[in-house]
This record gives structure tokens, sequence and C-alpha cells, in this order.
């Protein structure tokens, strides 16, 4: 009974900074003299709530809560703005197994719900992917889920927001499937803007323990290195990021939080320059 009430105490509390949050994210944040910060982040979330499986079946996807919940959170604990874009501004969906206790944890589960609930708004009314100036952010991160290997990896409008965002030097992240958007990032003669760059992502052994690798249309880490990326990857389920220049990736979930705070680091220092 104590337990079951400390963690509905404890999820009443993830409620409150959620809205403080939602509350905070809608205009720019401010130093204590009053200047006002010039720290924007962009999170890019599918539009895909099905992934199109090896034999045409639909399998119920999207984001995956935690990371998309986790690294907002982190930004926003920092003092930064954050935008949300999907394409065509569609409201993005949760991946419905990243809200199941059996998933995640009863814990968990009630936090992450009662977060996105809270941000209800900026996701109903998401950005248009086609209409973002890279030049009013100073980072663009893309959370996992199937739902990137869905439509991001071949969305032309996610790949020139990278291509705008790497010519700028801008911070680019991406975590589990999200790098999966990075797929979209080809030129006209078939160049793919991170041939060469050292990253991580989902790896196949986690897909393959998940029970989504036998029947997908392709796997995440083998197609990054087909492509050129210099890919690894650390032990399945743990924490495990890669930082290269601006970019910054992490192989699971459990790297959602590290991913964030290796991109803020990097951001604090540019902005101390």
């Amino acid at each position: 009974m104590k337990s079951s009430i400390l963690k509905s105490l404890s999820a009443l509390l993830v409620l409150w900074s959620a809205f403080t949050a939602n509350t905070y994210s809608q205009s720019a944040s401010t130093k204590a003299n009053g200047t006002k910060l010039t720290k924007k982040v962009l999170i890019v979330l599918s539009a895909a709530d099905t992934w199109t499986r090896a034999n045409g079946e639909k399998y119920p996807t999207g984001y995956w809560a935690e990371e998309f919940v986790d690294v907002h959170k982190e930004f926003i604990d920092a003092g930064y703005t954050v935008d949300i874009a999907s394409p065509r501004a569609v409201k993005p969906t949760a991946d419905p197994k990243s809200l199941q206790v059996a998933t995640v944890g009863a814990e968990k589960a009630l936090a992450f719900s009662y977060y996105i609930t809270a941000l209800s708004k900026e996701l109903t009314h998401p950005l248009e992917l086609s209409e973002i100036n890279m030049a009013e952010y100073d980072a663009v991160v893309i959370p996992g889920g199937h739902g990137p290997v869905e439509d991001l990896y071949k969305d032309k409008d996610m790949g020139k927001v990278l291509f705008a965002a790497d010519k700028s030097k801008k911070i680019i992240g991406a975590v589990c499937h999200g790098q999966g958007a990075f797929l979209s990032a080809v030129d006209s003669k078939g160049n793919w803007l991170f041939k060469g760059r050292n990253m991580t992502s989902f790896s196949d052994a986690e897909e393959i323990e998940f029970g989504t690798a036998d029947n997908a249309p392709w796997l995440l880490a083998s197609t990054l290195r087909k492509y050129g990326a210099n890919y690894t990857c650390g032990k399945n389920w743990g924490n495990y990021i890669m930082v290269d220049g601006n970019l910054v990736t992490g192989q699971n979930p459990a790297s959602s939080i590290p991913m964030a705070k290796a991109i803020i680091e990097l951001l604090n220092k540019k902005q101390s320059l």
C-alpha cells in the first residue's frame, strides 16, 4: 500500500514537472539578469503509426515514449526552448509497447503517459517538417521507435533539414531507430551525408532479442554500415553513445538521457566560445 502511494506521488510530481515544462517551452528562456538565451532545439518525430513488415503486415509503432520524454525533459530542464516537428505536421503516435507496464514497468509507463498528456497541445499540432528553418535552431534531435524506419528514412524534407544542420555545424542527435532518419540525407549524386562518420544505433542483436528482426524489411545497424557509417555498439540494452564532432548518437532507450546530456554539453561549450 505504502509503495503504491509513493509511486502515485512520484507520478504526480512528474505530471507537475511536465506541465511546468509545457509552459516553459512556450517562451524563450531567460537568465537571472533578464537576457534571453538563444538555445533552441528541434525534436523531429515520425508521423508513422505502423511499420510495414517484410510480408506486408502492419506492426503498430510510432515514436518510443522513453526516448522522446527523457530527451525533451533534459532539454527543458537545461533551460532550452524545444519545438516538435513531424512530416506534414501529422500528430505523432507513441509506440503502444513503449507505454505498456510489461515493457517499461508500472512507474515509467505512468510517468511517460502523464508527460505526453501534458504536452498534448504541442504533439497534436507539431510544426511542419518541410517548413523548418535550421537557422532558428542550435540542434536537431530524432528519437526512435520503429516509426523512423517507416517514414523518416526516405523523407526528403528530413534530408534537407539534416543537410542544412550539418552545413551550419548545428548539433545533430539521434537515438535507437532515430538514426534511420540519417538515411534520408543523400544528395542528387547519391552521396550520403554521414558516410565515414562514427555512430551507433539500435543494434541488430537487440532487434533480434526484441523479436522484430525476422520479419523486418531491413535492419538498421546493417544498413548504416552498408551506407558507409563507421558503426559501433555496446552491450544489448546498455547505455552507449558516440560523439563525432557535431554528431551525437545513442544506441537504445537507456542511452536517451546520456545522449541528451552530451548534446547539452556540446551546446554549452559552443555558447561559451
